[in-house]
């Protein structure tokens, strides 16, 4: 059988026609079991007075003018001090323990008002969770504990501290939930969010609604509905669509967004999933693929389906099976069904492509077509090597020792 207790030292809770009354309420009407220990030492008849006048909130003496409606309402607020509430399961494992220097029931609201609380979560009899706060509202039925209040919970074990202006603990289901303007920190992470939804045994912290997650090194901040942390596997991630920005000195160089994204916080890779692009900022380039792998320490993306690179300043167009970018060195490679579009209706089809976005060069091998409207000419050859925007275009034979082609295509007068 569950049992819950409740202790508090050297507490009085009224006082009346000169008498020591010592009441011991049901504390949440849901208890299992009760019990105060109240420790009285003999004190004159006019200082326990006092001291009950003050447990029961100040209430007058009979007949000093005051109705019975405020003698009633004053009647309903219990006051006790050095109070510690614990609850326990059927073998005696501890669930919670929560101590308080001074707690103010209110029978109506069946709510405990603490003062500098204090205590520990348990699960499997071991802590999983510290709380404290300045103030909280405590409701407690044997199944919950309920905190609302300036609440922070701390992670002893993995360093993971969730601050918020509710906490509920159901141990039954472990599951601890923080909500309510929360912020969560670690050494690896800030997150941000309307609520934390923490299961200790599977280790793992499920944020929703509006977050926005930091990772300290390299500097990347995510946006999203919903992002799960699985702790020990150092794994952010999310099945709806996600933001993810990185930083240097404080200015955004890089964003990628997708229909869903996991970011690995050891390795500092983000896949981006579903209709996934990536818009770089120098030079103006987006890459975009279902799928895509973004190694945000290396800062290379890589994605093995179908692609689009598209450079705004060239107004140029690339398309491929596969491709990979180094955005240091400002470097696409490119592979299977290469197809260039370039401004003037140029267009240069190979197997391999390499681009060099800073320098505006192209080198493409294997099956290179080149063909441009005007002057209307077809280059077919092994390699080609030019600057589009130029229409400086060198088209080879290669190695294969095969000749190159050229057409012109003839114009006609209307």
């Amino acid at each position: 059988m569950k049992y819950q207790k409740v202790r508090q030292k050297n507490s009085v809770n009224c006082v009346e026609k000169g008498q020591i009354k010592v009441n011991l309420p049901k504390l949440f009407s849901s208890l299992n079991y009760l019990q105060l220990k109240v420790k009285l030492f003999y004190l004159p008849l006019t200082f326990l007075l006092v001291i009950g006048l003050v447990a029961c909130g100040g209430k007058p003496p009979p007949g000093s003018g005051s109705n019975d409606a405020d003698s009633s309402l004053e009647e309903s607020n219990l006051t006790f001090f050095d109070v510690t509430l614990e609850q326990a399961d059927e073998v005696g494992k501890p669930l919670w323990k929560v101590r308080s220097k001074k707690a103010i029931y209110t029978k109506e609201k069946q709510i405990g008002q603490a003062e500098s609380p204090v205590g520990e979560l348990y699960q499997d009899g071991k802590p999983v969770y510290k709380i404290r706060a300045d103030k909280a509202d405590i409701e407690q039925d044997g199944e919950k504990l309920f905190l609302k209040g300036k609440i922070l919970a701390t992670d002893p074990i993995n360093g993971i501290v969730l601050q918020g202006n509710e906490l509920e603990w159901l141990p039954k289901e472990d599951l601890l939930i923080v909500r309510n303007q929360l912020n969560g920190t670690h050494k690896q992470l800030k997150a941000t969010a309307q609520e934390a939804r923490v299961k200790t045994r599977e280790q793992r912290i499920e944020f929703s609604g509006r977050v926005v997650a930091k990772s300290v090194d390299p500097p990347v901040q995510m946006r999203t509905e919903n992002l799960i942390w699985r702790i020990k596997e150092e794994a952010l991630i999310s099945d709806v669509p996600i933001e993810i920005e990185r930083y240097n000195n404080n200015q955004i160089t890089d964003r990628g967004q997708g229909g869903a994204g996991k970011v690995n916080l050891k390795t500092k890779v983000a896949t981006i999933k579903k209709n996934a692009r990536l818009d770089l900022l120098d030079p103006p380039t987006q890459i975009a693929s279902n799928s895509m792998t973004w190694d945000t320490k290396a800062e290379t993306v890589m994605t093995n389906s179908p692609v689009t690179v598209v450079q705004r300043a060239e107004n140029v167009t690339v398309t491929a099976n596969q491709g990979q970018m180094k955005i240091p060195e400002k470097v696409v490679n490119l592979k299977g069904n290469v197809k260039v579009i370039g401004q003037g209706s140029q267009t240069l089809s190979s197997n391999q492509l390499n681009w060099y976005l800073e320098k505006k060069l192209l080198e493409a091998q294997g099956n290179v077509v080149y063909r441009q409207i005007e002057p209307p000419i077809n280059f077919t050859g092994e390699t080609a090597v030019g600057n589009l925007q130029t229409k400086d275009i060198l088209v080879t034979r290669g190695k294969s020792g095969s000749r190159v082609v050229t057409e012109i295509v003839p114009q006609y007068p209307n």
